[in-house]
């Protein structure tokens, strides 16, 4: 596939995951390599929705540790429970943080970051990693934003 996105300007955002889900089904079709796979998610969802920071953390030595990422700098390493990244590999389920002020530990990568969805990433049904995603504003993130992100997460191969 060529790397291009077609962006749709539609303000529905199911409408928006439609269009994109198989974009980057097509962009990771053929491509082993993890990294440039991670890179490329990140990209895609930053380039559609325009959010403040989309990135993956892998586990690696009993901590998450960034990965591929668009945005700001951010942190590098997480403990496990730690922050909403660390409770969403704990716990292995996706938040969903309308106001990251009120999340107990929430870590402040950013103070720009307002809210956050945080998706775990699976590997023969264990928690590998999460995808992070951070608004500057608030509640930006719901249910729907859950059930495309999981579907996104499950296109990841290792």
């Amino acid at each position: 596939m060529a790397e291009d996105l077609n962006i749709t300007t539609s303000t529905d955002k199911t409408e928006q995951y439609t269009t994109l889900l198989p974009q980057i089904a097509a962009l990771l079709d053929g491509e082993t390599d993890l990294v440039a796979n991670l890179a490329n998610i990140s990209a895609a969802l930053k380039e559609q929705f325009k959010w403040f920071w989309v990135g993956f953390y892998m586990v690696k030595n009993d901590e998450l540790v960034l990965g591929p990422f668009q945005g700001p700098v951010a942190c590098t390493r997480i403990k496990l429970g730690k922050g909403v990244c660390g409770a969403a590999w704990e716990q292995a389920k996706t938040l969903i943080v309308p106001d990251v002020e009120e999340f107990p530990g929430h870590i402040a990568c950013s103070s720009l970051s307002r809210s956050e969805i945080v998706v775990p990433v699976f590997n023969n049904d264990l928690a590998v990693g999460v995808l992070d995603v951070d608004s500057e504003l608030l509640d930006q993130f719901d249910e729907t934003d859950a059930l495309f992100l999981e579907q996104i997460v499950k296109l990841i191969k290792f």
